[in-house]
């Protein structure tokens, strides 16, 4: 059965120490300095972001059908039958078309380095194969991150909604949003207001089925070519609006 993570904000404490493990786990940089960061980027791969002393937990969802997957002309990005959506670093040609795809603005370039790469979280697939919770839910202290089999968390969340209907918003985002994901959020607030994109925006069809729908209409008389140019014009222009937009999100991040 696929794996999957359930964060519960109304347990979070904030202290971080999904930040911690998971940057130990995947060999980055942890000090205070980017303790204190308040966006991902590529050497922080999770974050704790605080609003009105509530606290919510941005990293990759693992979507049940990636759009970063779809998109990678290589195959350098794929969901494995656990649940994690992992990255193959030899296969990467740079392209960042998994940027674009990405509803929920998950994979990062390493934009300063010699030998660049797309970092995300890759929901630790090593100690997940091996029995074992992810780095991150391994650490929380109270259990605010839970890792375990992906039908067991619904129903469990679908439970602590039911039997708690004071404390959660009636919603389990990322049970429907682009075709279900493999992590899943409980809040008393709307994720929105920490950044994650609206259902109503996104929807519920896994994004990778749009590209299909799109194909089939295309005339046949169109040339290939013409497809092609507008294609890598658009891709081009969307990335530079990718980097901006980063840009512009650490900016305001480091004014926390």
């Amino acid at each position: 059965m696929s794996k999957a993570l359930l964060y519960d904000a109304t347990m979070c404490i904030g202290c971080k120490a999904c930040e911690g493990a998971c940057a130990q786990q995947n060999q980055l940089p942890y000090d205070d300095k980017v303790a204190a960061e308040a966006v991902q980027s590529e050497h922080k791969y999770t974050v704790v972001l605080t609003k009105d002393d509530k606290f919510m937990r941005r990293l990759c969802m693992h979507c049940e059908h990636p759009a970063c997957a779809s998109v990678c002309p290589v195959g350098a990005l794929h969901k494995t039958k656990e649940g994690p959506v992992v990255y193959d670093v030899w296969k990467c040609i740079g392209c960042r078309y998994c940027m674009v795809a990405c509803a929920f603005a998950q994979p990062k370039y390493e934009w300063h380095s010699l030998n660049p790469r797309v970092r995300k979280c890759i929901m630790c697939p090593d100690r997940v194969v091996a029995g074992k919770p992810t780095a991150c839910a391994e650490a929380c202290p109270t259990g605010a991150t839970k890792f375990g089999e992906r039908d067991d968390l619904i129903r469990e969340a679908q439970d602590r909604i039911r039997q708690n209907p004071s404390t959660y918003l009636p919603r389990i985002y990322g049970l429907h949003e682009v075709g279900g994901t493999s992590v899943f959020l409980l809040s008393s607030m709307n994720v929105e207001e920490y950044g994650y994109p609206p259902s109503a925006k996104i929807g519920d069809t896994p994004i990778p089925e749009y590209t299909g729908r799109v194909m089939e209409k295309v005339p046949d008389f169109i040339p290939v070519w013409t497809l092609a140019l507008g294609g890598i014009y658009w891709v081009s222009h969307r990335r530079e609006e990718v980097a901006a937009a980063e840009a512009e999100q650490k900016k305001n991040g480091s004014k926390r």
